[in-house]
């Protein structure tokens, strides 16, 4: 790189804005978190210094391990249930089929709306009694409608909400990628003979390999993080068969008032998202950032 170049990059105080507001939103708040894992606080007072000694509850509490493994199933279901479906909307959506705009419109819906407000209408139109899984509940299976509140059924319920949620957006992410193809790989293609399933397999796959990356990343971080829905949708029941930990931090945290243990929770929580985020950088490779236009 040449001197010139190199005096026309910008400088840190360019990013010293988002470098601070990182830091104050970002660093100090997970300091501030791993201090009170290592405390004896209610959330009221001055919190007492144990040590290690929350962190050794840990191995004692009947609840923890159940709760990293409802948290790992709710993961990996939420990116085999998403994944597909944000990747072949997206990629219909990019198209120029008749009626698209008006059904991308209709299916985007979901992202005007809170989680908290979906999680509250599934709540009513999975009700056993009243709701939709009354009436239809038996077309799918389930006559008495039950689907929150059977422990085989109610962990795959909660993915499907998200799912339903969640999937828009990604969707979005696809339909941007998918549109920025240069047309004359399709045009390549056609001239040999190839169908559309070929072309995606062959091409429209193999050029959103980053945005896979980059919405698993987010998808996967993101289900570590599911609080709001589960706790409206099921508070962690039938039993424990949907006790996430988010789900247990909060309940430590604000209900139980042992502010230290859900300290401990939420360090796991970022340790566990981190770890994910890199492992899947790493082995997929995006770390090297290779662009897909090369030779283009």
């Amino acid at each position: 790189m040449s001197t010139v170049a190199a005096k026309e990059r910008p400088g840190f105080v360019w990013a010293a804005p988002a470098a601070v507001f990182f830091a104050l939103f970002g660093v100090v708040p997970i300091a501030v978190v791993i201090y009170l894992s290592g405390t004896k606080w209610n959330g009221l007072g001055t919190p007492q210094w144990v040590g290690s000694a929350n962190w050794s509850a840990l191995l004692d509490d009947n609840e923890f391990l159940p709760s990293l493994r409802t948290t790992a199933l709710l993961t990996v279901g939420t990116w085999l249930v998403q994944t597909p479906l944000a990747l072949l909307i997206g990629v219909w959506s990019a198209g120029q089929q008749r009626f698209r705009a008006f059904l991308s419109t209709v299916f985007f819906l979901p992202l005007l709306l809170s989680t908290a407000a979906i999680a509250l209408v599934f709540v009513c139109l999975l009700d056993p009694n009243f709701g939709l899984a009354a009436t239809w509940g038996k077309f799918l299976g389930v006559p008495d409608g039950n689907f929150l509140g059977d422990d085989g059924r109610a962990l795959p319920t909660v993915i499907f909400v998200l799912a339903w949620q969640f999937v828009p957006f990604h969707t979005l992410l696809y339909q941007a990628a998918t549109r920025q193809i240069p047309t004359q790989l399709y045009e390549a293609a056609q001239l040999d003979g190839a169908d559309r399933v070929r072309q995606f397999f062959s091409i429209t796959l193999p050029q959103l390999r980053n945005t896979i990356v980059a919405s698993s990343v987010m998808m996967l971080v993101g289900s570590v993080t599911y609080f709001e829905s589960v706790l409206l949708l099921t508070n962690g029941g039938p039993g424990s068969a949907t006790q996430v930990l988010p789900l247990e931090m909060y309940k430590d945290g604000f209900i139980a008032f042992d502010m230290g243990y859900a300290s401990v929770l939420a360090v796991l929580l970022v340790i566990i998202g981190t770890v994910l985020s890199i492992v899947v950088v790493r082995a997929t490779g995006y770390h090297r950032m290779t662009s897909d236009r090369e030779g283009l």
